[in-house]
C-alpha cells in the first residue's frame, strides 16, 4: 500500500508559478513510476506529467510542455511539479499517482495505469 499526500496548491495570477509536492509513505517509493494528473470541473481527469522510478525519464502533456517540470527526490519520498507561466486553463484539482514496478513507460499517460492516488490539491489561476 502507498499513501500519497499532495500540497502546494493555491490561488495565483496568470503568469505566476506554483510548486506542488506529493509525499509518499508505505512501500518502497523508488520502485514506483509517479504521475501528476488534473481534473477541472465537469471534465475528465487528464494526464499532466510522469517520471520514471530513477527520475531519468519524464513525459509531459503537450499543453504543459515547456512550462511544467516534474522531478523526484527518492531520499525524501517526494515528487514535485514545478508549474511556471500558469494560465487560467491550468485551473484544476491536481492529483499525484503511483504506478507499480514493471509499469510499461508507453502507458504512463493513462489513468488506469496508476493504482494509488492522492486526494488532490486545488490550483486556481486568475486572469
Amino acid at each position: 500500500q502507498v499513501q500519497l499526500v499532495e500540497s502546494g496548491g493555491g490561488l495565483v495570477q496568470a503568469g505566476g508559478s506554483l510548486r506542488l509536492s506529493c509525499a509518499a509513505s508505505g512501500r518502497t517509493f523508488n520502485n514506483y513510476a509517479m504521475g501528476w494528473f488534473r481534473q477541472a470541473p465537469g471534465k475528465e481527469r487528464e494526464f499532466v506529467a510522469a517520471i520514471g522510478w530513477s527520475g531519468g525519464i519524464t513525459a509531459y502533456a503537450d499543453s504543459v510542455k515547456g512550462r511544467f517540470t516534474i522531478s523526484r527526490d527518492n531520499a525524501k519520498n517526494t515528487v514535485y511539479l514545478q508549474m511556471n507561466s500558469l494560465k487560467p486553463e491550468d485551473t484544476a484539482v491536481y492529483h499525484c499517482a503511483a504506478a507499480g514496478g514493471g509499469t510499461r513507460w508507453s502507458v504512463v499517460t493513462q489513468v488506469h495505469t496508476y493504482g494509488y492516488w492522492g486526494q488532490g490539491t486545488q490550483v486556481t489561476v486568475s486572469s
